[in-house]
């Protein structure tokens, strides 16, 4: 590969590096073009991108990035990389499932934002729920209380509803 390529490749790296708020290297050996392209489409329903960089560059990028420094321990072998965007532990969970059936991509080590994750954690960091699932708990725990106080209300106004039926009741009666 010329130079030029080189910089344009660490370059194009270092702006997944500096947009991303989540980078996994994964071991990507013994996997299949079948199996790589699925895996990469899975990805990309998460918004997620999934790259093979040569380790030299990749560290150049981050080196030119400066951060997620802790992973140039892990560039050895056969690596994958991939960046998310969206949903940080969208990658976790996929990785863990073709794992799981396949016994192939093992995690060599992540950052999740500015948290570095060695390989041994992936189990939890699949388990992690996401942004989308943390979100929709909270404004689910404050409609929680908003919507028992409606029914508070709805409860006194059908208690004073019928109290006042019971009275216009006991005047027709009295009148009759």
């Amino acid at each position: 590969m010329k130079r030029e390529k080189k910089a344009d490749v660490v370059a194009e790296v270092s702006d997944l590096l500096n947009g991303c708020t989540a980078v996994y290297l994964t071991d990507y050996s013994g996997i299949n073009v079948e199996d790589i392209s699925k895996l990469r489409r899975e990805f990309r329903k998460e918004g997620v991108k999934y790259k093979v960089i040569k380790n030299t560059l990749f560290k150049r990028a981050i080196d030119s990035a400066g951060k997620f420094e802790k992973l140039a321990d892990h560039l050895t072998g056969m690596t994958g990389f991939v960046f998310a965007y969206e949903n940080p532990v969208a990658p976790a969970k996929i990785i863990k499932k073709y794992n799981d059936d396949k016994k192939k991509l093992p995690l060599k080590a992540c950052y999740i934002e500015t948290t570095y994750y060695d390989g041994s954690q992936l189990e939890v960091l699949a388990t992690l729920p996401s942004k989308a699932e943390i979100i929709a708990g909270i404004l689910g725990s404050l409609n929680s209380p908003v919507s028992g106080v409606v029914g508070s209300i709805n409860a006194v106004m059908r208690d004073l509803l019928s109290v006042i039926e019971e009275s216009v009741k006991k005047k027709e009666g009295q009148a009759a």
